[in-house]
């Protein structure tokens, strides 16, 4: 389950899909209406002024996993599109209308998308491209994006279940091709919420592809099961990765796992002059 970021005025809502539907941060929400200082505190009132909301609390919202504002990931209160307009009935707030409006938007956006997955990639190229990145970078992202996505099918036909799973998975492939697990790459690129692989530049996208496209392949090829064996390929896939990086390293006298990140400078300024 991946957290995404959605823009209301300004303000950042995470979000994730969840039963093929968009799933929102009440605290995220409510905070974006109000801005509350303490939310938690806020929700709590919210809930003890609205009776009939606060017995249907269980049912409206789910804990979710989403990446915390920490950067950990969390269980964190969410709700689908029809449990954020209840919930927007007990704030009064001058912004719950645009909000409404915003909302039903994205869910409508959403159900395009389920539609036709070609609106999804489109989408993504046109953020991508607004936030500075360069066409050349774009085109190793997606495709990134396409060949992750073909590896967790892989790992959920042959199974891996849990988000658990997954995150282990994930860090045998990175510990193998670059050395740190995805949280300690974090940590060398400094960040914290944001999306490592939108940090990453050319080099490191593609060796992060190799990884994992390697691993895909061993998968169909071994017609491996159960997650031992899963994680057994994950650590080969990103060893010929690894293998490859140090070679070109060696050849280079640099590293290719670099510390910078986009957060002051978009890409097409930075890595791509």
């Amino acid at each position: 389950m991946t957290t995404q970021i959605a823009i209301f005025k300004g303000k950042e809502i995470r979000k994730t899909i969840y039963k093929n539907e968009w799933w929102f941060s009440v605290a995220d929400v409510v905070e974006a209406l109000t801005d509350s200082a303490d939310v938690r505190q806020y929700i709590k009132r919210i809930r003890q002024r609205d009776s009939e909301l606060n017995s249907y609390w269980g049912t409206i919202c789910t804990p979710l996993e989403m990446t915390a504002k920490d950067g950990k990931k969390r269980k964190i209160t969410s709700a689908n599109t029809e449990g954020i307009f209840r919930i927007i009935q007990s704030i009064p707030s001058p912004k719950a209308e645009p909000f409404k409006r915003w909302l039903a938007k994205v869910g409508y956006e959403r159900i395009k998308e389920i539609e036709d997955p070609e609106l999804a990639t489109k989408r993504t190229r046109v953020l991508y491209k607004l936030k500075g990145y360069s066409e050349d970078w774009i085109e190793k992202r997606m495709r990134g994006i396409a060949i992750r996505e073909e590896l967790t099918d892989e790992w959920h036909k042959r199974g891996a279940k849990e988000q658990r799973d997954y995150e282990i998975l994930t860090a045998e492939i990175s510990k193998a091709t670059f050395g740190m697990t995805p949280s300690q790459y974090k940590k060398h690129k400094n960040l914290h919420r944001e999306n490592l692989r939108d940090h990453m530049n050319d080099l490191e996208l593609i060796f992060t592809m190799l990884g994992e496209r390697a691993t895909t392949e061993i998968h169909k090829t071994e017609d491996s099961k159960g997650l031992p064996k899963l994680k057994a390929d994950a650590e080969t896939g990103g060893d010929i990765a690894g293998g490859a990086r140090k070679k070109l390293e060696k050849r280079l006298g640099k590293p290719i796992s670099s510390k910078e990140n986009y957060l002051k400078k978009p890409e097409d300024k930075k890595f791509l002059k």
